[in-house]
C-alpha cells in the first residue's frame, strides 16, 4: 500500500462496547486515495485488543498499546506513528460519516494555512430521553457541536472544534511540539481544553482553523453521563482546565480570583433568576460550580510548583 495521505487516529480507554462501531465507520470510508487507521490502546483492561483483532488483518488498520494513561499522551503517540500529512482524531464512542476523511483532507488541500479543522457533532441517544434539566448549552459537554450549515474560519478559540471530531495538519502538530500533557483527560480526571489551547497556538502562529459542517460525526451519549453529578464534576474539571490553560499562557495572578468570584456570583444569581426553568437553572448552577474549581486551582497556582502538583494529584 502507498504511503497514506490521512491518518485516522482513535485513542481508546476501556470502551470496548463502542469501539467496534467507531472502527467500522473508519474502515468503510469513501476516501479516494490511501489512508490508515491507528488505534492507540491507552491502558485498557477490557476487550479492546480483541475488538481490534477481530478486524485484522486489514490493510488500513494498525494497533499500538500506550502504557502511560492520558488522552494527550495517547494522541501524541498516534501522531508520532502516523504517516499521513493530516491527523484526524475520532473518539472511540463516535461514528464518522462515510465522507468524513475525504471532506477533511480536501479542506487541507485547498488551504495551505489550515492547521486545524473539525465538523458538526450530533448526539446518539439510543433508547434514552434527554432529561428536562439538560440545556442545549450543557449538551456541548456531551460532545454536541454545531456552528451552522456553512463552512467558516474560526477566529475565537472558544468556538474551536470538539475533540470527538478533530483534525490537525501534522506539520502544525510538529511545530507546537504536540499536545501538552497538562491538558486532556487522564483516567477519571476530566481535564479538557487541549483543543482550545491548540487553536490559540494556531492563531498565534498565523495558522487558520476551520469548521466544516459536512465532516459530520455522531457521538454516543453514555447512560452514566445523564445525571446531574456527572455534569457538576465535568464543570469542576472544566474550571481546573481553564485555569491551567491560562497558566500555560502566562496569565496567572490574583486577577483570576476576582474574575472567578465574579463569574461564580453571576452564575448563582442567574440560577435563582431562572428558578422555574429547570434547564436554564441547572446550566447556571453548573457554571457557578465550575468557577469554584477554577478559583481553587488559581490559589494552588500561587503556591510553589511542587505544592501545586501535589494538590492537583491529591498527594
Amino acid at each position: 500500500m502507498s504511503d497514506p495521505q490521512v491518518s485516522a487516529i482513535v485513542c481508546t480507554h476501556n470502551r470496548d462496547g463502542y469501539l467496534g462501531a467507531a472502527l467500522d465507520s473508519l474502515l468503510e470510508q469513501d476516501f479516494i486515495g490511501a489512508y490508515e487507521v491507528i488505534v492507540v490502546d491507552n491502558c485498557s483492561s477490557d476487550r479492546t485488543p480483541e475488538v481490534v483483532a477481530a478486524r485484522q488483518p486489514h490493510p488500513h488498520l494498525h494497533y499500538v498499546y500506550e502504557p502511560e494513561l492520558g488522552l494527550s499522551v495517547a494522541r501524541n503517540t498516534g501522531a508520532k506513528l502516523a504517516r499521513g500529512e493530516v491527523l484526524a482524531y475520532l473518539d472511540d464512542d463516535a461514528i464518522a460519516s462515510p465522507h468524513w476523511l475525504r471532506t477533511l483532507y480536501a479542506a487541507y488541500q485547498q488551504n495551505d494555512r489550515l492547521a486545524i479543522a473539525g465538523g458538526k457533532v450530533t448526539l446518539i441517544w439510543a433508547n434514552q430521553t434527554p432529561p428536562i434539566w439538560l440545556s442545549a448549552n450543557l449538551a456541548g459537554n456531551l460532545g454536541a457541536y454545531d456552528l451552522g450549515d456553512r463552512a467558516c474560519l474560526i477566529d475565537r478559540a472558544g468556538l474551536t472544534p470538539r475533540g470527538v471530531n478533530y483534525s490537525l495538519r501534522k506539520l502544525f502538530w510538529q511545530q507546537v511540539a504536540g499536545f501538552t500533557a497538562e491538558l486532556g483527560r487522564v483516567g477519571t480526571r476530566l481535564l479538557s481544553n487541549e483543543e482550545l489551547y491548540m487553536t490559540e497556538l494556531a492563531l498565534k502562529h498565523g495558522w487558520q482553523v476551520a469548521y466544516l459542517p459536512t465532516a459530520h460525526v455522531a457521538h454516543h451519549v453514555a447512560p452514566e453521563r445523564l445525571c446531574r453529578s456527572w455534569f457538576l464534576e465535568r464543570s469542576w474539571w472544566q474550571g481546573i482546565s481553564e485555569c491551567t490553560r491560562e497558566r500555560l499562557n502566562g496569565q496567572t495572578g490574583l486577577g483570576q480570583l476576582r474574575c472567578g468570584a465574579e463569574r461564580f456570583l453571576r452564575g448563582l444569581y442567574r440560577s435563582l433568576k431562572y428558578l422555574n426553568d429547570p434547564a436554564v437553572r441547572f446550566d447556571h448552577v453548573v457554571y457557578a460550580y465550575g468557577q469554584v474549581g477554577y478559583m481553587v486551582t488559581a490559589i494552588q497556582d500561587l503556591l510553589t510548583p511542587s505544592q501545586r502538583f501535589k494538590s492537583l494529584n491529591g498527594l
